[in-house]
């Protein structure tokens, strides 16, 4: 019992949004008389935070380097609108328009990391003027109208799903393939990263808390899984979602790149000292968040099927709060990609839930802001305990 507690205290930052959503899943599941787990309701899900969830995942990178960014809703609209452009006013192919439109994003990015990196002015005052220059922009570009539609393929970016191969009966087959395949995949890469902490002496969790870890895990990826399978099967938004996670996981976890993030969010003078070229690991995180944020606008675009002067509104402090309340500190250092993308889905679920039981926006806004900020507490006060 000792050691179950020492466990649990050790991991209480790791593992409790993740125990949170699935408490806040359950109570939305009962209060909605099983609404929100109907596989239609799970695909909106997931169509509708997934451009957030990608701002969620840079956001957390800025986070960890003790810097914040609130221009990515105005440059997703930015992005947006260049895209309407270049597609439907010039009719250029999508593929090239997505191209163009990433390193757009990344340009946008570079210009808001020289003033934050090497010009020193705090990236809450840089990303500000962003926000507002490129609502300007996207104002001016759109002359305050919407630019629609947007052609078949690009279209498929949001709303398209993967092809059932196999043909399946009234359930997509190729879907369950694919999530028998991730728990296969899931399977194996724990079992070796246990066996490796082993060799290296680490801790590890006891058999019988490791086992119901992976049987835990196992069971929501089969049952998300058949939950989609039983209506179109899987969004290709998710396929996108999922390798952006595991690369972005990868980097952060198993990279020097991703060390350096951590060291200079964590302290970077000393950083500094030992050799990390900081300023260029700052410019890199912004540069890496106008990508994302270029991304998403596209995504959102392509959801709505539209470039409006009014996309891209309060994304930014979605973003800024799925990070926070994933784990990410205020004070910069600690964070990770899993932690922001479960908190980005509670807000997400939260959202959903509230609008199936009718609740006006102004209590759901009410409850988020209570949700941010209840997040935020519970790390100071983990942070002072520690």
């Amino acid at each position: 019992m000792k050691t179950f507690l020492t466990i649990v205290q050790n991991n209480i930052r790791q593992y409790s949004m993740t125990f949170a959503l699935l408490l806040i899943m359950l109570l939305f599941q009962v209060l909605t008389n099983g609404v929100l787990l109907q596989p239609l309701n799970i695909t909106n899900l997931i169509l509708q935070n997934s451009y957030i969830l990608i701002l969620a995942i840079g956001m957390v990178l800025v986070i960890i380097t003790g810097h914040i960014d609130l221009s990515v809703g105005s440059i997703a609209a930015f992005i947006g609108a260049l895209s309407a452009i270049l597609m439907i006013q010039m009719n250029m192919d999508p593929f090239f328009t997505v191209v163009l439109c990433l390193l757009m994003g990344a340009i946008v990015g570079a210009w808001q990391g020289f003033w934050v990196a090497y010009v020193k002015i705090p990236a809450f005052i840089v990303t500000l003027a962003g926000m507002l220059i490129f609502r300007g922009i996207t104002l001016i570009m759109l002359q305050g109208q919407s630019i629609a539609p947007y052609p078949p393929a690009f279209q498929q970016l949001s709303a398209g799903f993967l092809p059932d191969v196999f043909n399946g009966d009234g359930i997509h087959l190729f879907s369950l393939v694919i999530g028998l395949v991730l728990i296969v995949s899931l399977v194996l890469i724990e079992l070796r990263g246990r066996r490796k902490q082993i060799k290296n002496g680490l801790e590890t969790l006891p058999k019988t808390l490791f086992f119901l870890k992976v049987a835990g895990m196992v069971a929501v990826i089969g049952v998300f899984t058949y939950i989609l399978a039983d209506y179109r099967g899987i969004p290709n938004i998710l396929v996108l979602l999922i390798l952006l996670i595991a690369f972005y996981s990868f980097v952060m976890k198993k990279t020097v790149i991703g060390r350096h993030v951590y060291a200079v969010g964590g302290n970077e003078k000393a950083a500094s000292l030992s050799g990390i070229k900081t300023k260029r690991v700052t410019f890199m995180v912004f540069v890496n968040m106008g990508v994302l944020a270029a991304l998403s606008g596209l995504i959102f675009a392509a959801r709505l099927n539209a470039a409006t002067p009014r996309a891209g509104n309060l994304f930014e402090l979605d973003a800024i709060a799925a990070s926070f309340i994933g784990g990410a500190s205020a004070y910069g250092g600690v964070g990770s990609i899993i932690g922001a993308v479960i908190g980005g889905l509670v807000m997400g679920v939260m959202n959903n839930g509230m609008s199936i039981l009718g609740l006006g926006i102004d209590w759901q806004q009410a409850i988020k802001g209570l949700v941010l900020l209840a997040a935020v507490a519970f790390d100071i006060m983990n942070k002072k305990k520690s």
